[in-house]
């Protein structure tokens, strides 16, 4: 089995499924192997047909079913020092070097290598697989997967994410909310300050204010969190704005994100930031200019996976894994979008998040062949019994 994991986890790494780029071809590959078990497949298209996510099942079609979900693009490897082409499977030391083999390709290897024996196990209960595109810029794939599966009315009851957690049981990680907030002001010559709308003087000012949140919310976090830290963070990824030195900056950009505990965190810095901007910024801005504004453009809102008391997939992934214990992660996924669906959902699956997005970007073998473990025993789970 480990080695037909290997194989198509090749063929998957030769698909430079880079966000920027399409993901047909992979999701093309993914839907042959799945309809030759005999799966019903769906391919769900973007509306500009350029990508898609893959929806398919095994079993009967009905609710309570169990989702095997990742996502099929990956970051790009523009002005990274690879030591082998980042496009080809390079196997060395135990480890399978290639962009995407554990972020996260290499869980898709091992679903679609254990496809077959799951067509012989599924009984009563679906199994579906979901792969999307898009989860590194957003998770856009997943969203819209989301709103087909309600369209539908699929109602399945638990989803096993596979990013990479070293094949720990996650149960819990923070939200991720990023923004581009875009100010405009008036031109003008620098000898002469009031009488133009400083853009990054602004910008500067609206950071001070995510900054000081920043600071309130540390004073805000629950004495139950078991995040580290445990407050909802802010980062100001980036501050753009202006061209030279003696002209007044008419425009700037701030790119900033936060994590949020809880969804009432993020609404307060979006609240207090509104107020900040309605009642002192624009005000001072529009006293000089009146058009000049101030707009926060949503890269993304990703919702966090929620720890529950009674998780049945945490409780079926640690029995099938072994697995002692669940953890909360730092880094965030697609699950909160699934478990938005009323679904249980756990993340777990090979490879560590420490080796995502870097040159020479590995999976261990043993990784994947505890990952292929824990596969084959949900197979017998789904046959009522012990399979092969």
């Amino acid at each position: 089995m480990i080695e037909d994991t290997k194989r198509i986890l090749s063929d998957l790494i030769a698909f430079p499924t880079v966000s920027a780029d399409s993901n047909l071809e992979m999701i093309a590959y993914i839907a042959n192997r799945l309809e030759d078990c005999g799966a019903k497949v769906d391919v769900l298209f973007e509306e500009n047909g350029q990508k898609a996510n893959l929806f398919a099942t095994l079993g009967p079609q009905r609710d309570g079913g169990i989702v095997l979900s990742g996502h099929s693009d990956v970051v790009p490897v523009t002005d990274q020092s690879w030591t082998s082409d980042p496009f080809e499977m390079v196997e060395r030391d135990g480890r399978l070097y290639g962009r995407g083999t554990c972020d996260m390709k290499g869980f898709i290897a091992a679903t679609l290598a254990m496809a077959p024996f799951y067509a012989e196990s599924v009984r009563d209960r679906p199994l579906h697989f979901a792969f999307t595109y898009d989860e590194e810029t957003g998770c856009i794939g997943a969203g819209h997967l989301a709103q087909n599966l309600v369209a539908r009315s699929i109602k399945p009851s638990l989803a096993i994410i596979g990013e990479p957690t070293n094949m720990r049981v996650v149960e819990g990680h923070k939200g991720c909310f990023e923004y581009s907030t875009h100010f405009q002001g008036l031109e003008g010559h620098g000898s002469a300050p009031d009488l133009g709308v400083n853009a990054v003087e602004f910008a500067v000012r609206y950071v001070s204010r995510l900054l000081e949140l920043r600071d309130e919310l540390k004073t805000m976090a629950p004495d139950s969190s078991r995040f580290d830290p445990p407050w909802t963070t802010v980062n100001i990824g980036a501050l753009n704005g202006g061209t030279v030195h003696n002209v007044i900056a008419p425009r700037a950009k701030v790119d900033w994100e936060m994590r949020p505990v809880h969804a009432s965190d993020a609404d307060f810095v979006k609240g207090a930031l509104k107020a900040f901007c309605d009642d002192v910024l624009l005000p001072s801005m529009r006293s000089i200019f009146p058009e000049a504004s101030i707009e926060t453009e949503v890269i993304g809102e990703i919702a966090g996976l929620i720890p529950t008391d009674n998780n049945e997939a945490v409780r079926i992934v640690s029995q099938l894994s072994g697995a002692n214990g669940a953890h909360l992660v730092p880094f965030g996924t697609e699950a909160g979008i699934f478990q938005s669906l009323g679904m249980d959902v756990v993340v777990c699956g090979p490879g560590s998040i420490e080796q995502a997005h870097k040159a020479d970007e590995f999976l261990e073998v043993a990784q994947l062949s505890q990952c292929l473990a824990m596969l084959e025993k949900l197979g017998a789970t789904l046959s009522g019994g012990t399979k092969r």
